[in-house]
């Protein structure tokens, strides 16, 4: 299964936190709590599980039920970004969300390239119809 991008920025508040527990980070510079807090991996990780939960149900193929699912994960996760100021998720987050999308399906035997070429996207495009963040 794709590693979900709040795996690694859960390992990153908790690696801050050893640092500063240790004495190697000043607790001034550390950000990652805030960055991160546990709500937000909370409700991301929710979005991120129903999403999961659904590929079953794609490996067909079907473009339609497949941009379906994009669209739904996306627009959840517009709400938790909205829900957190539209600040929740920047540039690389970003990153890694879609690249997430885009693993899961493809670990599921969707070609993604094909997917979006037959609408006229490129495979970086794949969010982009649906997404606020």
């Amino acid at each position: 299964m794709a590693e979900r991008p709040t795996t690694n920025w859960r390992k990153g508040v908790a690696e801050e936190a050893s640092k500063v527990a240790v004495g190697a980070l000043d607790p001034d510079c550390a950000c990652m709590g805030e960055l991160f807090p546990a709500e937000l991996l909370l409700e991301t990780d929710a979005v991120l599980g129903a999403f999961e939960a659904e590929l079953p149900t794609l490996a067909d193929g079907d473009d339609a039920r497949v941009f379906a699912a994009v669209e739904r994960v996306v627009l959840a996760l517009n709400a938790v970004n909205e829900a957190h100021d539209e600040c929740a998720f920047e540039t690389e987050e970003r990153e890694q969300l879609c690249a997430y999308i885009d693993e899961a399906l493809t670990e599921q035997g969707i070609d993604v390239a094909a997917l979006t070429a037959r609408s006229g996207l490129g495979r970086h495009e794949l969010t982009d119809r649906w997404r606020d963040w």
